[in-house]
């Protein structure tokens, strides 16, 4: 695999809340990091996803009297999934882990912060319009191809695979460089919708 620097790394959200013993883990979640530093040094262009919420936001479940984790609501912009409170502003658990190498990373996006609609795409928050500023970026830098790996495959990093793909890139999904959360069928539902709109997985050993 021959990486230039018209290639960018995208690495959603490993942060704390999504390995062992946070918030909202990811089964093997931090599992991913040794992988990320590997292959981040063959990038020029490395850009991380940081999930930023307010205490109030909307997506969490604490914050609907009633309602448990995983549970669904219906907002303007569609159905949520209530998750348990995770990566909020400015606690250690909206941290990046420890061993994630960020120096290479040129860029750190944040996510989720607007209080009434959350973010699983790096590119487009959850009512699909608007926009996170890293397209523009992405745009701007003339970038081509984007690899994309963290977590969690399912969601995030699904999310921002398929926006990726649908404003023109070419999109690649380092597969054992994620992890997914699997409620109910989404890591095969999420390989099927890749299959669809023509964005390509790939494991580590392609980098080796």
């Amino acid at each position: 695999m021959k990486i230039s620097d018209r290639d960018v790394l995208l690495v959603i959200d490993v942060q704390n809340d999504f390995c062992t013993g946070g918030a909202l883990a990811v089964p093997g979640g931090e599992k991913v990091v040794p992988a990320i530093n590997r292959i981040a040094q063959k990038f020029a262009n490395v850009v991380l996803t940081q999930d930023w919420h307010p205490g109030d936001h909307v997506s969490f479940a604490a914050n609907h009297p009633g309602k448990q984790p995983f549970q669904t609501i219906e907002l303007d912009y569609g159905t949520q999934v209530l998750w348990p409170t995770h990566c909020v502003q400015g606690t250690a658990g909206a941290e990046f882990h420890r061993d994630l190498d960020l120096t290479r990373a040129s860029l750190v996006v944040r996510k989720g912060f607007r209080r009434g609609i959350d973010s699983y795409s790096a590119l487009f928050e959850n009512d699909k319009k608007t926009p996170t500023g890293l397209l523009g970026y992405l745009r701007e830098r003339e970038l081509k191809t984007v690899f994309v790996a963290g977590l969690a495959l399912d969601f995030c990093v699904r999310f921002s695979a398929e926006d990726a793909r649908k404003a023109g890139f070419e999109v690649v999904v380092i597969e054992d460089a994620c992890r997914g959360i699997d409620l109910n069928g989404s890591v095969a539902a999420t390989h099927r919708s890749f299959k669809e709109v023509g964005i390509s997985t790939i494991s580590l050993e392609a980098f080796l």
